[in-house]
């Protein structure tokens, strides 16, 4: 995620909606903030951060204005017990996604082939398709593999 924001980026990346504000429910503190960050980053990446310093202090400032938390709370929100395990099933259900499988990356060679590279082999285009399935697990570096394996496959028309 990249370091810097502008004040409208901030606010067309990480304004909570009304639907996403419900997603809080009864959560307070550091659950509330950890649940917060992790929402909107999922929301913008299509995937949870590694560790909590990937997040941006100004992504993080932006955030704690609307759900009304003090961004000191955030280095308390424990992202090695089971309520960031909660949290995340919590997320991935709201956006409608779920974890990737061994079967699903078996077949996605063939589903990129069948269904994306015979109209595009632009990035952007390749991640959004994948993305748009709606199976966690395959980020850039997921990607990366498969793809070389697939245009090793996919035949090019010149």
């Amino acid at each position: 995620m990249k370091r810097n924001w502008e004040l409208d980026e901030l606010i067309e990346h990480f304004t909570f909606l009304p639907n996403e504000m419900q997603q809080m429910g009864n959560k307070s503190s550091e659950t509330r903030i950890g649940f917060a960050v992790m929402f909107k980053f999922f929301q913008y990446e299509a995937r949870f951060p590694f560790h909590k310093f990937e997040v941006p202090k100004t992504v993080i400032s932006y955030i704690v204005k609307q759900i009304e938390v003090p961004a000191e709370l955030y280095a308390q929100y424990d992202w090695n017990g089971r309520m960031i395990k909660y949290h995340r099933a919590q997320i991935r259900e709201f956006f409608g996604f779920r974890e990737n499988t061994v079967q699903d990356s078996q077949e996605m060679p063939e589903w990129l082939c069948q269904h994306v590279l015979h109209r595009s082999q632009e990035w952007e285009h390749i991640k959004e398709s994948v993305y748009g399935r709606g199976i966690m697990g395959f980020n850039n570096s997921a990607l990366a593999p498969l793809l070389d394996l697939t245009t090793i496959n996919y035949p090019v028309d010149f």
